[in-house]
């Protein structure tokens, strides 16, 4: 839990710090007036698109609530940010390197993407659940099986018990009874 709360914060603080490393490093290794004009750009991108992702991240309910984010992004994170500080150290003499983590940030955003969408699928059908119950039984039940008892139409339950007469159950889940006057026990 520690190392996830640890990269729900540095994901905020390497949207600044990633692109002013690709700068620097660019300066020092080697680089001509041209690449570090171009390593400039490419650290401005790089850092849209790092505060893109964290933004979808940050999108999520259950992220928000535990200030923690998954494996699977500490995962996708840690492998962005690990070829993102390796571009800044060989991007003379590897710039394949570039290429690659281009092609990594653009399956973090679809990963991201992918997360924000099957998140609020969840709690969608959560909702639907939960207003199906609301309808069908007037309270949402407290747990398991705590349903009220079904009764057919002669007021015999399923238990085999009668049905109480000053509070009757309908027979049929999908009729609802509503009274405008209380009943008198």
């Amino acid at each position: 839990m520690i190392l996830r709360r640890v990269f729900y914060y540095w994901q905020f603080v390497a949207v600044g710090a990633l692109p002013l490393w690709l700068m620097v490093a660019a300066s020092i290794f080697g680089s001509s007036a041209w690449e570090v004009l171009g390593a400039t750009f490419g650290a401005i991108a790089i850092g849209f698109g790092l505060l893109v992702v964290s933004l979808l991240f940050l999108a999520r309910k259950e992220v928000r609530a535990v200030k923690a984010v998954s494996w699977a992004d500490v995962g996708v994170l840690a492998l962005w940010h690990v070829l993102i500080v390796l571009m800044g150290v060989f991007s003379v003499t590897a710039p394949w390197l570039s290429v690659l983590v281009v092609l990594v940030g653009l399956g973090a955003f679809w990963f991201a993407l992918w997360e924000l969408f099957d998140a609020a699928r969840t709690r969608v059908r959560e909702a639907m659940v939960y207003i199906d119950e609301t309808a069908r039984f007037g309270t949402v039940p407290a747990g398991p099986n705590q349903f009220p008892p079904m009764t057919d139409r002669s007021g015999v339950r399923a238990d085999g018990a009668r049905q109480d007469p000053a509070h009757p159950t309908p027979a049929d889940p999908s009729v609802i009874i509503i009274r405008e006057k209380p009943t008198d026990p």
